[in-house]
């Protein structure tokens, strides 16, 4: 059984860092796009950032230049550095990635919460 595991969540004042990883288990033949997401309380999920397998990667406007999306093949695991975070950054944090194994898949994590208070 395939499945994603994020962990790295936590509770960290304005200003602070945060690393969050996410590994991929199971049979995996390849993985391609990986990508967080964030859903904060009352709101819709959003897109936080992807990252392809050849390491192109994308942000959405509001984490340009305080997040960083990467992520190491031979582990299957994507990594969110989260630096001069806000409150408005709290969230369950979610990884979702695209992987081939004896099918197409498309998993979603069960989220790690992300608390920004002081």
């Amino acid at each position: 059984q395939v499945q994603l595991v994020e962990s790295g969540g936590g509770l960290v004042q304005p200003g602070g860092s945060l690393r969050l990883s996410c590994a991929a288990s199971g049979s995996i033949f390849r993985i391609n796009s990986m990508a967080w997401y964030r859903q904060a309380p009352g709101k819709e999920r959003e897109l936080v950032a992807t990252i392809t397998n050849d390491g192109s990667t994308n942000y959405a406007d509001s984490e340009k230049g305080r997040f960083t999306i990467s992520r190491d093949n031979a582990k299957n695991t994507v990594y969110l550095q989260m630096n001069s975070l806000k409150p408005e950054d709290t969230a369950v944090y979610y990884c979702n990635a695209h992987i081939l194994t004896s099918r197409y898949l498309e998993l979603w994590g069960r989220g790690t919460l992300v608390t920004v208070s002081s």
